[in-house]
């Protein structure tokens, strides 16, 4: 798919323009469902970095307001985006699960060399979780049983008792299993339909497509194909067949050149994105951010390709980043009230002034006391 470049502009505005998108200058007002809804989700790995990453973004809130979200089934808590847990609205999450179930990756004759799963071990899988979960929520342990008591999969006691949810992922994709609600440090396991009175379901992967793109371009534009692709897939769904749903969607899309680079945005958005200037907003945003998730680790324009490392750590692991003009400039950590900066050299002197008023709101969302220790990384 090609269009033709209708406006030129430099990284800086786009990030820029992008940091307002995702509601971190200016901060924004809306309340926690609208924060994951314009992000596309929130990484959720890391409860209290997923509760930070929607904090940031607001310029009031309340330490209860995801856990009442989840209570009230106005948000979901599933594996979505990467094989991740993610926090989703009800109305849009089944969209994004729609492009993750689209190949059908676990019947694919991998999974029964490995797990001994057929087509048909996953047809009664599926029926079986489905019937356990229909009258409420199950501890894992119950939920196991329930399983193993079928004699056709009496074979993945091993599996269900993993922590790492593989078995689960696909039946969430699906839209037949989320997490319920916590019973202390027990997880729970329900059924969308049943926890959220909005569940819309998960839509044909034809129709979920162009609500996935719009909503990608819309938080992390300018974007290519394979952003969304490293976002959303990674090998779950082709690039081609993404390509073919972004021809699908070319009346809503534009092709933008940004610094010699060809990337997507949503037509409605180019003004915008013409007008804006330059930001120097500072931000310490919390591990799993979306900020440095969206547009993925590897893009050196977010994060500096000499940093990758110190970003994206190993197990996974995406440490808490210091954002100055939208680029990531360092990392902090807290070490009881003092918040430990590291400064990345090359992103020039460090801004003390900015840095301190960042760390008083952290202070006041999380209401502790915390003082600056910076030093150069």
């Amino acid at each position: 798919m090609s269009a033709r470049v209708v406006v030129k502009l430099s990284w800086q505005q786009a990030l820029a323009w992008r940091m307002g998108r995702q509601l971190l200058d200016p901060i924004g007002s809306q309340p926690v469902v609208e924060v994951v809804r314009r992000l596309g989700g929130i990484q959720s790995q890391v409860p209290s970095s997923a509760e930070l990453a929607i904090r940031v973004r607001q310029e009031r809130s309340r330490s209860s307001d995801v856990s009442g979200a989840l209570a009230k089934g106005r948000l979901i808590k599933t594996w979505a985006m990467r094989g991740t847990l993610h926090l989703l609205t009800p109305e849009d999450g089944g969209a994004f699960l729609s492009i993750l179930a689209f190949g059908r990756s676990w019947e694919r004759p991998a999974w029964e060399r490995w797990i001994g799963m057929t087509p048909e071990h996953w047809r009664i899988f599926r029926a079986v979780v489905r019937e356990a979960l229909a009258s409420g929520p199950l501890a894992r342990d119950e939920l196991a049983a329930a399983i193993l008591a079928q004699p056709r999969l009496s074979h993945l006691g091993e599996e269900l008792r993993s922590g790492w949810g593989t078995l689960y992922k696909p039946l969430a994709w699906q839209g037949d299993l989320c997490f319920g609600p916590g019973e202390g440090n027990r997880t729970t396991f329900a059924r969308p339909d049943l926890v959220s009175a909005t569940w819309a379901g998960v839509p044909p992967a034809d129709e979920a497509a162009p609500r996935v793109i719009v909503a990608y371009l819309g938080a992390y534009g300018p974007a290519t194909i394979e952003h969304l692709h490293r976002w959303l897939a990674r090998g779950r769904v082709s690039v081609r067949q993404l390509r073919t749903w972004f021809a699908a969607c070319e009346e809503r899309l534009a092709e933008v050149e940004v610094d010699g680079e060809r990337a997507f945005v949503l037509a409605e958005h180019l003004d915008e994105l013409a007008a804006a200037k330059p930001t120097l907003a500072v931000r310490l945003l919390p591990g799993f951010d979306q900020w440095v998730l969206g547009p993925g680790t590897d893009d050196g324009h977010v994060t500096p390709p000499a940093r990758r490392a110190t970003v994206s750590r190993q197990s996974g692991w995406i440490s808490p980043v210091v954002v100055a003009g939208g680029v990531v400039s360092g990392t902090w950590a807290l070490d009881g009230a003092v918040a430990r900066i590291g400064w990345f050299r090359e992103a020039g002197k460090p801004p003390r002034d900015a840095l301190e008023a960042e760390l008083a709101s952290l202070s006041s969302i999380l209401k502790r006391d915390l003082h600056a220790q910076i030093t150069l990384a």
